[in-house]
């Protein structure tokens, strides 16, 4: 029993950042393999922000290894304590989500978390059915049970306090109903981000005070972006989305730092750990070129969310257009008027610039070319004609198409 233990545990610390205190962990896997009863995992989602990347699926990829393991996975969608949003690491109070897009994010969440987590051995569940019933009473119980100082311990409301900025009182509540999601559940383990320890640390707080055995918080560390610098957000554009096409999740593969590659191979794929370590070895003394594993991971991420298929089509696409100075197979045609136009304005039309203004910076930058030459000069003038192939960036191209005379 010793050395199953063991061995689940060196599957369970791949890629961890903290675990809060990691001889409860053992000693809870010990008893589970003695009694025959699964550990409760929990991961509570705040559906806020439905469309799910790379960064998101760090955690999920731990919840597969425990459901693999023979654990109990439970998520816990927050319907209720989305409606106040998580403060961590805010430097305001959040904007508080109507309860019809608390629901609808949330289902949106259910359908992409399925592309990592067996739907069969995973139990869904939302924190409305146990908190939204408790009384006034329950509340104020509830929150006796924390002081205002431990509230201000927390690095977010503490810089805040410092710098009169406001802190809404219902705000202290949302790690309270964190930690009292881990009640209801009676939890044995916790997962989140870093960010997000506070709040697992509390649900230890009040299950110990409520008579529960407390549950042991697990940290996944935040995933660099595309940048390799800045945490991965859809607002700072470094992301790589889970329901993106095959290309464009192999192409922003492609654009990873080589330094970066080693820490997504461990943290958002499902490479044994052998493999990892031969990685590791080979990146190390020479005999594995970056590249060739930059594409193995590529074609890793791809496989996972759309199968060895499209990952083989989007390989063999990347290497005609980059490698060999090709063009994609399936350019979209983007139907224009004749005549002379700007050329940001065309970029503009042909869906290859938000605005004007970035279609300008792109130029600026050397991104754009027509019929593969370079255009750098952001006042250009462009004779439209039929079949003319835009490009801007390495993955982004339109072929012209005139609009027919009447």
């Amino acid at each position: 029993m010793e050395r199953e233990v063991e061995r689940q545990l060196r599957i369970l610390r791949r890629g961890v950042a903290e675990i809060v205190p990691e001889e409860e962990l053992k000693s809870k896997i010990n008893k589970s393999l003695r009694t025959g009863k699964p550990l409760r995992v929990k991961l509570g989602l705040d559906p806020t922000a439905p469309d799910i990347h790379l960064g998101h699926t760090v955690v999920l990829q731990k919840l597969r290894q425990f459901q693999e393991l023979g654990h109990q996975i439970i998520i816990i969608i927050g319907d209720f304590t989305g409606r106040i949003g998580d403060p961590s690491g805010k430097s305001e109070t959040r904007h508080q989500l109507t309860e019809a897009e608390v629901k609808a994010n949330a289902e949106t969440y259910k359908e992409q978390i399925f592309k990592i987590l067996d739907p069969d051995l995973t139990r869904v569940t939302f924190n409305s059915h146990w908190l939204a019933p408790l009384s006034f009473a329950d509340l104020i119980q509830l929150a006796r049970k924390v002081t205002v100082a431990r509230m201000l311990e927390r690095d977010d409301f503490a810089r805040r306090y410092q710098q009169n900025q406001p802190i809404g009182v219902h705000e202290f509540f949302y790690p309270l109903m964190q930690g009292y999601d881990s009640i209801a559940l009676d939890a044995d383990v916790e997962l989140g981000g870093t960010d997000q320890k506070f709040n697992l640390l509390m649900g230890r707080q009040l299950q110990r005070e409520y008579g529960q055995e407390p549950q042991v918080a697990m940290m996944m560390p935040i995933l660099p972006g595309l940048d390799g610098i800045q945490k991965m957000s859809k607002s700072l554009g470094n992301y790589i989305g889970i329901n993106e096409t095959p290309r464009e999740i192999f192409g922003k593969t492609m654009s990873l730092p080589d330094e970066m590659m080693l820490t997504y191979f461990e943290l958002v794929t499902t490479v044994p750990l052998e493999e990892l370590e031969h990685l590791r070895d080979g990146l190390a003394n020479g005999s594995l070129h970056p590249r060739d594993v930059k594409m193995q991971l590529a074609r890793e991420i791809v496989t996972m969310y759309h199968g060895e298929a499209a990952a083989r089509e989007a390989e063999k696409e990347f290497r005609q257009v980059f490698q060999q100075g090709g063009l994609p197979d399936d350019i979209p045609v983007v139907t224009v008027a004749a005549g002379v136009v700007w050329l940001p304005r065309l970029l503009v039309q042909a869906g290859l610039a938000p605005s004007t203004s970035e279609a300008r910076r792109l130029i600026c930058q050397g991104a754009v070319r027509l019929d593969g030459e370079r255009f750098l000069d952001p006042e250009a003038e462009i004779e439209v004609r039929d079949g003319l192939i835009l490009q801007a960036g390495k993955r982004r191209f339109a072929r012209l198409a005139l609009l027919e005379s009447e």
